[in-house]
């Protein structure tokens, strides 16, 4: 007989997966729902923007995602499906050759259920040993068919409760690809409007060049900011590249080194619409642009927040580039820029998830709220989305 427990193994690996990857549907399709509402604010100017191309590459992404997981989603269902009519096949076989081997013990047990035979086949016995044997038989006997009687009922129970959910993941199956073809209706116009905002961008490659070296001026003024504080934490050691630690900083630091990949995000609700590292202008061609950390788009009036408990090391002026605050972590260091507005000074102790500053809200530019966030240690630039929760 199939086993019942392998049965509940299958509903219980399957119902795991599932949660997980439509956990990471959920996600993505909340991405989406953040960039849309972006993208409707931006949509409101009517000038074409580097902004507006960002957050249309960042939803083509973000749908991307979402289509991979509908896939995944889709793969999984159908296994699942294949698998457990192959499952029901197997109970309801067993549940046959239960019935069948049932009816046989209910019919020899009607044939022998006079009192007169079973006195006979006791009073039979050639001693009292094996009388004793025999009344112990019809007892096991008994007790076997009532056993057999609750296995039928609590397979047909289960065959039954199968089945229903069969059907319940094969209308979940045709939903998904009825949302497949929807969302991949929705990445085709996406990319239609990215391909239009490309071209007129390039109209004006001159006014891009320009915002490029303001953007490379403010982070060059970021990283001079940086540098100083590095040659001050190093000098104290006397050693090149090093941070003097007390025993609550060395804690600290290891705490933040455990949780890699599990770092709240520094706003409560955003998208990265810049990635870290050297990549391609996504306009002008054989140019390159450097970010030392990532971009994440938020919303007009939101607050940017410490990723991880520690002290604030610098609060500063950037010269077009609004304010930023360095917090400290042990050996890593956490830098929030582009505040319009600042809620903490250096030398406090700040906690996880604390409110540090409001982020500048451009009104001249599709009202961009960007928050520019990295990540060091000690000397060493990091990749800010390898630390974040995914």
């Amino acid at each position: 007989m199939f086993g019942i427990f392998q049965v509940l193994f299958v509903i219980s690996s399957f119902g795991q997966s599932m949660t997980d990857l439509r956990s990471k549907k959920e996600n993505a399709e909340q991405a989406i729902r953040l960039t849309s509402t972006l993208l409707d604010e931006a949509r409101k100017n009517e000038k074409t923007t580097l902004n507006k191309l960002s957050l249309i590459s960042s939803q083509i992404e973000n749908r991307n995602n979402l289509i991979q997981n509908i896939n995944a989603e889709y793969v999984m269902l159908d296994h699942y499906v294949t698998e457990n009519t192959a499952v029901v096949n197997m109970l309801q076989q067993d549940l046959a050759d239960l019935k069948k081997e049932y009816g046989a013990m209910v019919r020899f047990a009607q044939k022998s259920k006079s009192t007169n035979d079973l006195m006979i086949f006791l009073l039979s016995a050639e001693s009292l040993n094996q009388a004793y044997k025999r009344l112990l038989y019809m007892r096991q006997y008994t007790r076997y068919r009532k056993t057999q009687l609750e296995v039928i009922n609590v397979l047909s129970k289960l065959i039954k409760e199968k089945a229903a959910d069969l059907e319940k993941q094969k209308q979940q199956k045709l939903q998904l690809i009825k949302s497949k073809q929807q969302e991949n209706m929705l990445l085709q116009e996406e990319k239609n409007e990215q391909d239009r905002t490309v071209l007129s961008l390039r109209q004006k490659q001159q006014d891009l060049r320009r915002k490029l070296r303001e953007q490379e001026k403010i982070q060059n003024e970021l990283d001079r900011a940086i540098e100083k504080l590095l040659q001050e934490e190093a000098g104290k050691t006397g050693r090149k590249e090093e941070f003097e630690l007390t025993p609550e900083q060395k804690l600290i630091a290891a705490d933040f080194e455990k949780n890699k990949g599990r770092i709240p995000w520094p706003v409560e609700r955003g998208i990265i619409t810049e990635r870290f590292g050297v990549h391609p202008h996504p306009v002008l061609k054989q140019i390159t642009v450097k970010n030392n950390g990532i971009d994440i788009s938020t919303q007009n009036g939101s607050k940017a927040r410490a990723v991880f408990s520690g002290e604030v090391s610098r609060v500063f002026a950037i010269s077009g580039g609004n304010m930023a605050v360095i917090i400290r972590h042990g050996t890593f260091l956490s830098v929030y820029s582009n505040l319009k507005e600042v809620y903490v000074k250096a030398g406090q102790k700040v906690s996880l998830k604390q409110e540090i500053g409001t982020i500048f809200t451009d009104s001249a530019d599709d009202n961009k709220t960007v928050l520019k966030f990295q990540i060091w240690r000690q000397n060493q630039k990091l990749n800010p989305q390898d630390w974040i929760t995914r």
